[in-house]
């Protein structure tokens, strides 16, 4: 059976000399093929509905995708592939972002991260 290589990572950015912006992941290790990614981006030192938080990818051996983003609004927004198998959405009350991708194919693998972009 073909299994998935997904990999999280903390990832801690700062965001100005006073203060700490920092962005911890969680979600599975490894799928098999169909199943479904999520993953959970949980904020702390700034509020997520004054923040765009962004989701990428790195293929082994490849550059950075843009899988989508929620902005501080709460629009999600995705590449145009990807329209039909993602989704970014948020939980205020537990500033936490969530990435679910649906139907994971090879074409999938790789690490993921979520990042908040400079205001």
């Amino acid at each position: 059976m073909i299994a998935l290589c997904v990999l999280c990572f903390l990832l801690a950015v700062p965001t100005c000399v006073f203060s700490q912006l920092t962005l911890v992941q969680s979600g599975e290790g490894l799928l098999k093929p169909s199943q479904s990614l999520e993953q959970t981006c949980a904020v702390s030192g700034a509020s997520i509905t004054s923040s765009t938080i962004q989701w990428v990818r790195q293929p082994p051996g490849k550059g950075l995708q843009w899988m989508g983003g929620i902005w501080h609004d709460g629009t999600p927004r995705y590449p145009q592939s990807l329209q039909s198998r993602c989704s970014v959405t948020r939980d205020t009350s537990k500033n936490q972002v969530y990435l679910q991708l649906r139907q994971m194919t090879a074409d999938d693998q790789g690490t993921y991260h979520c990042a908040r972009e400079a205001q």
